[in-house]
């Protein structure tokens, strides 16, 4: 699993009227530190489906056109809003609930392709 570090999470067109269809047109820079920078499209804000309250959020990669990058990595997340709807994530730092997020996220991708 990654190193915990503090992610700064910049959204572009984040509003808090956005339907979730509407999340492929986010755009959220990764500042990872030492001035490097990720610019990311949101792929999906999601829940464990177990009664919590925490949410998680799923970004991958794209380039200056904002188009998804070849064999990229996707980066899950904590999710959170403050009181003023301000978005901000933290890393997963605990092996048992990266293995539920990632199981849930697989999950929502089969019923997509089921969909489809």
């Amino acid at each position: 699993m990654a190193e915990n570090k503090d992610y700064k999470v910049y959204v572009d067109g984040f509003d808090d009227e956005e339907e979730e269809d509407d999340m492929e047109d986010l755009r959220v820079t990764l500042d990872i530190g030492d001035g490097e920078e990720i610019e990311c499209k949101i792929l999906t804000i999601f829940d464990l489906n177990d009664g919590s309250d925490q949410d998680y959020i799923v970004l991958v990669p794209v380039d200056e056109d904002g188009e998804f990058l070849e064999q990229t990595d996707i980066y899950i997340y904590k999710y959170f809003e403050d009181e003023n709807g301000e978005p901000s994530i933290e890393m997963l730092d605990d092996d048992a609930e990266y293995d539920k997020v990632t199981a849930r996220f697989e999950e929502l991708m089969d019923e997509a392709d089921d969909e489809d």
